[in-house]
C-alpha cells in the first residue's frame, strides 16, 4: 500500500532566537527538516507534503524534492493538516504525518511504524515513547483494555495526568479518509485557542475505530528541537551515530568525541581520521588514507593511500597516492595529481598540479596548469592577476623553479626548463634552457665604513 507523509513545518521556532526558519537549522551538515523527508522516503513514502509557515519562502528555496501547503496563520497541528486537504483530495490508504523538527528519526524506525499500523488495521496509530522527563510533552492515556484512549497536550493535563511517561511523539499514521472527516469536527476550545492533531484521536474513537499505540525502544529518536541546546544535543547524536556506521564499516577513528563527519560524508575502509578534523557534505575519501589532525574538508574529492595533516580543502580534488601538510590551504577548482607532495604553508588555487610534482613550501599557486615532475623551490608565486584580469601560468614536465621565483602570467615555461633562484619571470621560458630574470648584484666596497662616517 503507497504511504503519502505529511511533514509540519510552519512554526517559527521562537525560542531559537533566528532569522533562519527553525526546520533549515543544519544538524550534521543538512537541514533537519531534510533529515525528515529522507527517513520518510526511506520507509517507504511515495509522496511527501511540507506544511510551511514562517519563513515559507526560504523554506522553498532551500527544499527540493518535495510538494508544499502553506499555512498563513499557525492555529494548531490540526490546522496545519487541514492545509493539505485539497492535496488528499481523492487518496486513499496512509497517511504519515511527522514534525519537521526531529532530524533523529530514522528510516528503519517509520519503516516498523507503518508496519505496525497496516497489520493492526486500525484507523490511527500514535509513535509514542517513555520519556524520563516528560515536561512538555502530550500524555498518552490509556483505558483499562491498554488501548489509547486520548492524548493530552501537557497545558491541559490533570495532575494523574501529569504523572504519565508515555508520550505522543506527534507523529501518526492515519486511514486518510478517516482523519480528514474527524478534522472536520476538530475546535480550538482549549488553554491555547487551538485545533489539536490530538483531538482527532477522540473523534476518531468516539465513531468506535481502533486507535493503536507504536512504542519506541527508546525516545532519542523523537526528540523534537525547539532551541539551540537541543539542536547541539541532536547534532552529538547524529554525528554518533555517523562515527559508528563508519568504523563499522572499517573506517578508524582515533577519537569520535574530536571528529566531526557530515550525514553524506563516504569514507573507505582502512582509512584512519586523526582528531579535531572536520569533514563535511559533498566530501568523498577513499582508502588506506590518514586524514589529520586539525583537517577541514568541504565538497573534496580524495583518493586512495593520501596523507593529509592540517589542511583546508573545499571543492577540490585530491588523487592517489598524494602527501599534503602541514599548513595547506586548497581553494575551489584545485586539481592535485598522483604522488605529488605539498609541504607546509602552501596555497593552491584553481590549478592542476601534475604527477609527482612537489610544492614544498612557502608558495602561492594560483590559476595555473603544471605538468609531471615539477619542482618549485621555496617562496614561489605565480602573480596572476593585474589588478583587472586574472591570467594562468603554464608549466611544463620536469620543470625546476628556483627559490623566490615570481611567474608573472600570462607565461608559459615548457618542459625541462630551470628558472634561476631570485628571478621574476615575464616571458615564456623555452625547453630546456636556464631562465634569470634579477637585476645584476652590485657589491661597493668600504660602504660600510662611509656610512658610519655620516
Amino acid at each position: 500500500m503507497e504511504v503519502t507523509t505529511i511533514i509540519l513545518a510552519a512554526g517559527k521556532g521562537t525560542r531559537m532566537k533566528s532569522s533562519l526558519p527553525k526546520v533549515l537549522h543544519k544538524v550534521c551538515g543538512k537541514p533537519m527538516l531534510e533529515h525528515v523527508i529522507n527517513a520518510a522516503k526511506g520507509a517507504g513514502s511515495t509522496r511527501e507534503v511540507v506544511v510551511i509557515g514562517s519563513g515559507a519562502d526560504k523554506v522553498r528555496e532551500e527544499i527540493s524534492g518535495v510538494e508544499f501547503a502553506l499555512q498563513s496563520e499557525q492555529l494548531g497541528t490540526g490546522h496545519a493538516v487541514m492545509m493539505t486537504k485539497d492535496k488528499m483530495a481523492n487518496l486513499e490508504g496512509t497517511v504519515m504525518i511527522l514534525c519537521g523538527d526531529t532530524p533523529l528519526i530514522t528510516s528503519e524506525l517509520l519503516q516498523k511504524f507503518i508496519e505496525s499500523h497496516e497489520q493492526s488495521k486500525a484507523s490511527a496509530t500514535v509513535l509514542t515513547a517513555i520519556m524520563p522527563d516528560a515536561t512538555g510533552y502530550g500524555r498518552i492515556v490509556r483505558n483499562q483494555s491498554g488501548t489509547v484512549d486520548k492524548i493530552v497536550e501537557h497545558k491541559d493535563a490533570t495532575e494523574d495526568e501529569l504523572q504519565i511517561h508515555e508520550v505522543n511523539s506527534g507523529m501518526y499514521c492515519f486511514d486518510i479518509k478517516t482523519l480528514f472527516d474527524a478534522l472536520d469536527k476538530v475546535t480550538n476550545d482549549n488553554a491555547q485557542g487551538e485545533y489539536y492533531l490530538t483531538d482527532v484521536l477522540g473523534i476518531i474513537r468516539s465513531q468506535g475505530f481502533l486507535i493503536n499505540a507504536f512504542v519506541t525502544n527508546g525516545f532519542t529518536q523523537i526528540l523534537g528541537i525547539n532551541s539551540r541546546y537541543q539542536l547541539a544535543t541532536a547534532e552529538r547524536i547524529l554525528r554518533q551515530r555517523k562515527n559508528l556506521e563508519l568504523m563499522d564499516n572499517g573506517v578508524t577513528i582515533l577519537d569520535p568525541d574530536s571528529t566531526f563527519i557530515d550525514y553524506d560524508v563516504e569514507i573507505g575502509r582502512d582509512s584512519t581520521i586523526l582528531p579535531f578534523t572536520y569533514i563535511e557534505n559533498g566530501t568523498t575519501i577513499g582508502e588506506n588514507c590518514s586524514i589529520g589532525p586539525n583537517c577541514r574538508l568541504q565538497n573534496t574529492k580524495i583518493g586512495n593511500n593520501v596523507t593529509m595533516q592540517f589542511v583546508y580543502a573545499h571543492d577540490a580534488e585530491v588523487d592517489d597516492e598524494v602527501v599534503i601538510g602541514p599548513y595547506v590551504h586548497l581553494r575551489p577548482g584545485t586539481k592535485i595529481n598522483r604522488k605529488v607532495k605539498i609541504g607546509n604553508f602552501v596555497e593552491v588555487k584553481n590549478s592542476n598540479i601534475g604527477e609527482g610534482s612537489k610544492l614544498p613550501h612557502l608558495q602561492y599557486i594560483g590559476d595555473t596548469d603544471m605538468g609531471a615532475n615539477v619542482n618549485l623551490g621555496c617562496g614561489t608565486v605565480t602573480c596572476n592577476y593585474d589588478g583587472k584580469k586574472k591570467y594562468r601560468t603554464t608549466i611544463g614536465d620536469n620543470v625546476f623553479v628556483g627559490c623566490n621565483t615570481n611567474l608573472v602570467a600570462p607565461v608559459t615555461v615548457n618542459n625541462g626548463a630551470y628558472i634561476a633562484a631570485g628571478s621574476t619571470i615575464t616571458q615564456d621560458v623555452p625547453e630546456n634552457s636556464l631562465a634569470v630574470g634579477r637585476a645584476r648584484q652590485v657589491n661597493k666596497t668600504a660602504w660600510k665604513d662611509k656610512r658610519q662616517m655620516n
